[in-house]
């Protein structure tokens, strides 16, 4: 198990906070290496309570995040999140259905492929993160959830695995083949990459402090971007 600790500023504070853990597979959590537990507490009280989300945010840290440094926009419109800090998107396929399909939104934000890109757990082929995003928006259309795909954001190197060289362009790659999978499968894309990549494919210092994970403000450009698909399924 292995962290990484980042500063950001954020309020004009200074924080230290440890941004996501990569698992191992010694397992997650005590053994819950697919991260059953995280929120488990939490879909018994939406379900009990009868009262589910309009949109789920399915994802790893960068998701994880977002939620952490921006409630209020997930307050205001009823969504949810549901970030885990690490996970590859095998891990997150498992989860899917206990923290998307058992809350029955209309809607998932699916973003999964930047921690297999990283080799958090051992390297996974960019086809298999296609098939495994490509399974979730079965299982979404399946019980009647509106899926949209993500984009994988930018990135071109990772601080907490260096060997990796090529992150840019195998997300740029990963990026295309999702895009056509929406684009001939009537699924919404959510481009944050286009908008967010400087000229090498990756995320510049004015938007992320370790060239990975979005600064706070950055998530206000995401969620433009993202509330514009929204909006456009909201009109269907």
């Amino acid at each position: 198990m292995y962290f990484c600790i980042v500063k950001y500023r954020f309020m004009k504070k200074t924080t230290l906070i440890i941004l996501f853990t990569i698992m191992t597979f010694s397992g997650f959590a005590q053994g819950d290496w697919c991260g059953f537990e995280r929120y488990r507490a939490d879909n018994e009280r939406i379900i009990a309570s009868g009262e589910f989300p309009e949109v789920v945010f399915m994802g790893n840290s960068i998701t994880e995040y977002w939620a952490l440094y921006h409630p209020e926009f997930f307050k205001q419109h009823n969504f949810c999140g549901r970030g885990i800090g690490g996970q590859t998107s095998t891990q997150i396929l498992a989860r899917f259905t206990a923290d998307v399909v058992n809350l029955h939104p209309k809607a998932v934000v699916i973003m999964a492929g930047t921690n297999d890109v990283a080799h958090n757990t051992y390297w996974v082929e960019p086809d298999k993160v296609v098939e495994n995003v490509v399974a979730m928006c079965q299982l979404a259309r399946a019980n009647g959830i509106m899926p949209l795909i993500s984009s994988i954001p930018p990135c071109a190197s990772f601080v907490w695995n260096p060997n990796i060289k090529d992150a840019a362009q195998t997300i740029v790659g990963i990026n295309k083949r999702l895009q056509a999978y929406a684009e001939a499968n009537g699924i919404a894309y959510v481009d944050y990459h286009s908008t967010l990549a400087d000229e090498y494919n990756g995320l510049p210092k004015s938007l992320s402090d370790d060239g990975c994970h979005p600064k706070p403000d950055t998530y206000f450009i995401m969620e433009r971007i993202v509330m514009e698909e929204i909006t456009k399924i909201d009109r269907k």
